[in-house]
């Protein structure tokens, strides 16, 4: 009778994922039925504060260094999410942000812009998921002159089965057996690009490093000063990191480990509950891991040569049901790690202070709001780099229940978002819609009067 792993290994093969992901899964299996939960205790770590500020950086955006090493750059971006959690059925990335334009035609178009500015080859790659890739191809076609060196715009990650959480075995969902697969974590970059012969391709055509972001993160551009620094260090690995505001308290840090003074991704699932409180403490952690990473290729390569194709990425435990949308399902266990859990393998990785500019992520519908009002403003005639024009940006915090879904945000801002450029914070309580011109400033909190509600057009908010 075969063994709960192997019947997970052999459902993984019969649906064609690549050998290293079946490989780095099966390394994950091990750890997770040992009992490993992925817990990073504050015991075991130190505060991490970073070895450079970019502010500080001597260095010439549009030297020649600054040009030579974007031109043995490549661009990375992770385009593998639906946005469900925004009541999204498409890719996340085709969602308008700014003027019609998708944050992917905004990323393609700094991409291109920073071409013609150096005149390099600069790839951009999507790691897409198997729920994007179509559409996320149909809109890339809109853009012929994006493919360079013969290389592909993306590759998919893989998938991997959700192990029932009583006995680790691949789960059975006969209502919908798609929701028997999930992916495993943007840790997957890895064994990815090494399947699918792109991390070989890439070097064999002089490419030395890649610059990876998240593509809802408009702020993460593959700036010339960064690239510079890069690959003047030597260092095989480097990662962005920003000041927490109270809007990052939740997000994943880089911790010392006390045992050998390595940098480590600490994330929120990857914290004990009681340990939370120190997880968010932003006078004891002052900064949080902004997902931009720096990678030398050829280390990478040398690493994967090492390791046989798997690399020891700290497992990350998610717990949830089959049915995320049905908290009844069968419970599960996701296998899953992140890129940035990376930051451990490399004996000289380093962090890098950044400015807000490049940490612009849109999780919620509070953060699209900001996004799409005046607090932004987008180069659509040279560079399409996003500027924020106040600092800092005001906090939004709109009520879920009638702001939560994009279908719902969009119904109750029917002229766009009202000016925000004077407002420090935004708080909306209860079923509000919004007239043309409104102007927040200072302060704002409309409560919730129990009905529907408008802001006439015109209208300054005043707190």
């Amino acid at each position: 009778m075969s063994s709960a792993r192997d019947l997970a290994l052999d459902r993984m093969r019969e649906a064609g994922v690549p050998q290293p992901a079946v490989d780095t899964f099966a390394r994950h299996y091990d750890k997770l039925a040992a009992g490993e939960t992925g817990l990073i205790r504050e015991a075991d770590v130190e505060p991490a504060l970073p070895e450079v500020d970019l502010a500080d950086l001597d260095l010439d955006p549009d030297g020649e260094e600054a040009r030579a090493a974007l031109d043995a750059t490549v661009v990375i971006t992770l385009n593998g999410g639906l946005g469900t959690s925004m009541g999204l059925a498409g890719p996340k990335s085709l969602l308008p942000v700014r003027d019609d334009l998708t944050f992917l035609d905004i990323t393609v178009r700094q991409v291109l812009a920073l071409r013609r500015r150096y005149g390099i080859r600069l790839p951009l790659l999507l790691m897409d998921s198997f729920s994007t890739q179509d559409q996320t191809l149909e809109l890339l076609a809109r853009y012929p002159e994006l493919p360079v060196d013969g290389l592909p715009l993306d590759f998919l990650q893989s998938q991997e089965p959700k192990l029932s959480e009583d006995d680790l075995t691949p789960v059975t969902w006969e209502a919908d057996p798609g929701l028997e697969w999930c992916p495993p974590g943007h840790g997957d970059l890895y064994p990815s690009l090494l399947a699918s012969g792109l991390l070989d391709q890439l070097l064999e055509q002089g490419y030395r490093y890649a610059f990876v972001s998240n593509v809802d993160n408009l702020g993460a551009v593959a700036d010339g000063r960064l690239a510079a620094w890069f690959a003047g260090s030597g260092a095989g690995y480097a990662a962005e990191v920003c000041s927490r505001t109270e809007m990052d308290l939740k997000g994943g840090h880089l911790v010392r480990r006390s045992a050998d003074g390595r940098l480590v991704l600490r994330d929120s699932a990857q914290t004990a509950p009681e340990e939370m409180s120190h997880f968010t403490d932003a006078e004891r952690h002052p900064y949080f891991h902004t997902n931009n990473l720096w990678f030398d290729l050829a280390r990478l390569r040398a690493m994967l040569d090492e390791t046989g194709g798997v690399l020891d990425l700290p497992l990350i435990r998610n717990a949830k049901t089959v049915d995320p949308k049905d908290k009844t399902s069968t419970p599960v266990i996701q296998i899953e790690t992140a890129m940035g859990g990376a930051v451990e393998l490399f004996d000289d990785a380093v962090s890098i202070a950044v400015t807000r500019e490049r940490f612009v992520p849109v999780k919620t519908t509070n953060e699209l709001l900001l996004l799409r009002s005046d607090v932004y403003e987008v180069d659509a005639e040279d560079s399409y780099r996003l500027t924020k024009v106040v600092d800092p940006a005001p906090v939004i915090s709109l009520d879920k229940q009638h702001y939560g879904l994009i279908g719902e945000l969009d119904r109750r801002f029917p002229h766009g978002a009202p000016s925000l450029r004077r407002a420090r914070r935004l708080t909306v309580e209860g079923d509000w819609t919004f007239g043309a011109d409104v102007n927040v400033v200072g302060d704002v909190r409309l409560p919730d009067e129990g009905a529907p509600r408008t802001i006439e057009d015109g209208t300054t908010l005043s707190g």
